[in-house]
């Protein structure tokens, strides 16, 4: 029916907003104030991981970090897409190899167009909430067995 092709069109385009631009991680404002802190990737194993024949791989409590097993080769680097001295910053600063830079707030998509570079949006606020960010920018990079967060204040007019 008419009615049904109309809402599914309008179902179409709320989708299409919603990837193009999403929700705003809830809470994350511009940095005052300079802070750093180290964040433990390290997990406890709640029950014995064993393999197809049973063979034990880590035993109940075993305690795990997975920067002992991976590099990470590039800096996550979160930033409200919607503010243009932030955004020039990251992409001053930052290659598509060094770094991810990562959105907290506008659209990643129209921001890949207009630099021709590829950006991320951090869903629902689950990096931003594993590393404690509530500020941005935030760098997050590899500083041995933990990884090193920042939150950078920018000068106000200042990308460099």
């Amino acid at each position: 029916s008419g009615e049904l092709a109309r809402m599914n069109e309008q179902f179409a385009r709320r989708v299409e907003q919603r990837v193009r631009r999403p929700k705003p991680v809830d809470g994350i404002t511009p940095a005052r104030m300079a802070r750093s802190w180290d964040y433990d990737p390290t997990i406890a194993i709640e029950r014995d991981i064993r393999d197809q024949k049973g063979n034990l791989i880590a035993g109940a409590g075993h305690r795990i970090n997975p920067l002992d097993f991976v590099e990470i080769k590039q800096d996550l680097v979160f930033v409200d897409g919607d503010d243009a001295t932030q955004l020039a910053w990251a992409t001053s600063r930052y290659t598509d190899l060094k770094a991810k830079i990562i959105f907290v707030n506008g659209s990643p998509i129209d921001a890949m167009t207009a630099k021709k570079r590829r950006f991320y949006f951090d869903q629902e606020g689950k990096l931003t909430a594993t590393f404690g960010i509530e500020h941005t920018p935030a760098v997050v990079s590899q500083n041995g067995r933990t990884m090193r967060v920042s939150e950078i204040v920018l000068k106000p007019g200042k990308s460099g």
